[in-house]
């Protein structure tokens, strides 16, 4: 997996998604642009494509931290409960504070989140029997009991179909000024990249982790207030994106082994072109109508994540 290939592909994704939409806007009429085209390339076009790229880079990171520090190669947020928890969140402070500005509803997603995550942490060290695909059972397990509180509490309060069609994964209302808390990921990925050489070592146990001089629980509590953290926005912003975070990596380490800090260039850039090859099909397929990118990667990866579970069995055989 060479990095320059990489960085082609998504430049040349990027470049193809400017130009797909309703509205015909080609490369020739960046040459002169009317006011209409500069508008839609402004106010939506850049910021879809901002928001694609910020959310691919962000959860792939994410999950490759959870894989660390749970020392399990299939835990990411889809499979831990935190997307669910932070889907939980947001419900709370629809409820609670429906007047509530963007900033104070992913405050209220990040606690949820994080506090999910801290949970099915305390969860995993109660598991005798850490199985490579018992583990992130149970944290599928754990996080459709979330699902399950959020889905009654939205029946009740009359707002299933509000909370089922916002936090489902959709970039088409992506627009300028609905998506400026996904920055908040950005000072968070290279923090986490800053911090990647502690996470490597914690992801060899606590006990291993101690001898080094490692504070094992402070450097665990930071990779998950960060997943906690880039999480809720994701959600908030874009909605639930299933598998991202727990195939992108696994694809990573097959090439270039468990090394973080070394894999995290690799995981963003592919975590980017993963998604958005998937928008560019939701987008294409039925044109000039979409399909959500939740539903794309959800087909695309639940295939990719089959063949990771088998590959895992028969290198384990």
């Amino acid at each position: 997996m060479k990095k320059r290939y990489l960085l082609t592909a998504l430049l040349g994704l990027s470049l193809l998604s400017l130009f797909i939409g309703v509205k015909n806007v080609t490369p020739w009429d960046l040459i002169h642009l009317n006011e209409t085209q500069g508008h839609i390339l402004l106010i939506s076009r850049i910021p879809r494509l901002m928001s694609i790229l910020i959310s691919g880079i962000s959860i792939s990171i994410c999950g490759l931290i959870m894989q660390q520090i749970s020392q399990n190669k299939f835990v990411s947020p889809t499979t831990a409960g935190t997307m669910d928890s932070a889907r939980l969140g947001i419900l709370i402070s629809m409820l609670l504070f429906p007047a509530a500005s963007s900033l104070t509803k992913i405050g209220i997603a990040f606690l949820f989140a994080l506090a999910g995550t801290f949970l099915f942490m305390k969860i995993l060290d109660q598991i005798q029997l850490k199985d490579a695909i018992f583990v992130p059972l149970v944290g599928l397990m754990f996080g459709n009991i979330i699902s399950s509180i959020a889905t009654f509490f939205a029946y009740k309060h009359d707002l299933i179909q509000n909370i089922s069609s916002w936090l489902q994964g959709d970039f088409s209302m992506i627009m300028e000024g609905r998506y400026e808390l996904l920055y908040i990921s950005i000072p968070l990925m290279f923090f986490a990249y800053l911090y990647a050489e502690r996470f490597t070592i914690a992801g060899m146990g606590e006990d291993f982790a101690k001898n080094l001089g490692l504070n094992y629980k402070q450097v665990v509590n930071m990779g998950l207030v960060i997943i906690a953290l880039v999480t809720a926005s994701v959600v908030l912003t874009v909605g639930v994106i299933p598998f991202l975070g727990l195939i992108i990596p696994n694809i990573v380490s097959i090439y270039h082994g468990d090394q973080l800090k070394k894999n995290l260039p690799f995981t963003a850039l592919l975590g980017a072109i993963f998604i958005l090859f998937c928008d560019i099909i939701g987008r294409i397929i039925i044109y000039p109508y979409e399909i959500p990118i939740s539903l794309t990667v959800g087909i695309i990866g639940s295939f990719i994540f089959v063949s990771l579970l088998l590959r895992s069995r028969k290198y384990e055989s």
